[in-house]
């Protein structure tokens, strides 16, 4: 049985999203030696009062960017693979789990307009935030997980995403979510350029 390393954030990561990180605490600094050794991914869950979220994301180390004398490190890690806690070990300094791998129930391919209506309103939202960001391809398997990973958004709602077992689904979820935002975003923008 293999254990995955736990890096407990406050935050949620998606498959496919990039994530810079900040390795200082110990801890983390001989997990990340470790993966990296052994060319090994960890798992990103979701911190809380409660604990840690029972869906969560493995990472990937792209590249370390930067090395520090005293082991701190910055590291660009990338979501892979979701996995659900079966079991967490605390007999290290890090926390470790067995875990499953987490698929989709279904296979079909969303329908074309729900992917073009996503991307749409992804696209008019990067606008509005004046990024240049080029948009994800449309036809990526994970392409909710691809356009909600490149925006800051509630960190309930990208959880609810990474638990739900169906492309349709969420890019449903992200149309609603992005549907319920764009009106503020573009009377703020309004206001700034009057």
């Amino acid at each position: 049985m293999t254990l995955l390393p736990l890096f407990p954030l406050d935050l949620v990561l998606l498959p496919g999203a990039p994530l810079p990180l900040h390795i200082f605490e110990p801890r983390y600094k001989e997990m990340i030696s470790e993966c990296l050794e052994q060319h090994k991914p960890f798992g990103i869950v979701r911190a809380s009062d409660e604990g840690v979220a029972g869906i969560g994301c493995t990472a990937e180390i792209v590249s370390v960017t930067k090395k520090y004398d005293d082991g701190r490190m910055d590291i660009l890690t990338r979501g892979v693979e979701r996995f659900e806690v079966l079991e967490v070990h605390e007999d290290r300094a890090f926390l470790q789990a067995e875990i499953s791998l987490v698929e989709d129930d279904e296979t079909a391919a969303p329908a074309a307009p729900l992917v073009q209506q996503a991307v749409r309103l992804h696209a008019e939202i990067v606008k509005i935030a004046g990024a240049q960001l080029a948009g994800p391809d449309e036809t990526a398997s994970n392409l909710s997980f691809l356009l909600a990973g490149t925006l800051p958004l509630d960190l309930d709602f990208k959880q609810n995403l990474l638990a739900t077992l169906s492309e349709t689904k969420r890019l449903e979820a992200v149309v609603g979510y992005l549907e319920a935002v764009l009106p503020g975003l573009r009377r703020a923008a309004k206001a700034r350029w009057n």
